[in-house]
């Protein structure tokens, strides 16, 4: 089960300021992959469930999360239907993350007290999960809605929080957009873990690159957010 409350995950999400998310066959790639993000600092990790097994081989990351990185809180992304969130909860996982709204998944994080974090593409998705008890809202993808959806959304409803996905990169300029408009963190992929850096092992390079971003998210939202 989840060895930490979904208040522990949400409050590291909005102190972090961000979520690192991917997806490996490979279990000992994996380990070097949290390894380095843990170094870097980053204290979340979404593994997305792309591919055949790929709750065994998050089974096994979350093992060794548990023995070797204390405070790594280890999330599963691309959840399709409350049989798959329920199969990664089994596994240990703190949060659940899905593409799309889904309610049955909803049902299922709250009578175990997970974290889910739905993606929503409208205000009335928004609102719905929210009335689920959504804390924060994935915004997905990111590249479709841009910044000013969360400005917009925001302004009349500043309480609710937002993670874009999709479309967010570690570039100043993208990170500065996002958080300007008011986003309570973002979620990272390709552009954090990048293919280059899995497949040439570059992993002292993820860590260099986790902790950079963390410093440039921790100095945007001091100018951001005075």
């Amino acid at each position: 089960m989840a060895r930490y409350t979904r208040i522990e995950v949400t409050s590291a999400m909005l102190e972090t300021g961000m979520v690192p998310l991917f997806y490996h066959p490979d279990v000992e790639v994996g380990k070097k992959v949290l390894k380095a993000c843990y170094d870097g600092g980053a204290r979340l990790m979404e593994f997305t469930s792309r591919g055949d097994f790929a709750h065994e081989v998050f089974a096994e990351l979350n093992k060794y999360a548990l023995k070797e990185l204390p405070g790594m809180m280890m999330g599963a992304g691309s959840v399709s239907d409350a049989a798959a969130a329920s199969l990664f909860i089994q596994n240990g996982a703190n949060f659940i993350v899905t593409p799309s709204l889904r309610e049955d998944i909803a049902l299922a994080c709250n009578r175990r007290k997970v974290m889910y974090s739905p993606g929503c593409g409208s205000l009335t998705e928004i609102n719905r999960a929210e009335e689920l008890g959504v804390e924060i809202i994935k915004l997905f993808p990111g590249s479709t809605y841009g910044p000013s959806f969360v400005k917009a959304v925001r302004g009349p409803q500043p309480w609710t929080s937002i993670m874009p996905t999709g479309g967010v990169s570690t570039d100043f300029e993208n990170l500065k957009a996002w958080f300007g408009a008011g986003v309570a963190c973002v979620g990272l992929g390709s552009q954090l873990i990048s293919k280059r850096i899995l497949e040439l092992a570059e992993f002292e390079e993820l860590t260099q690159k986790v902790e950079d971003t963390i410093i440039l998210i921790e100095e945007i939202r001091r100018h951001s957010f005075p």
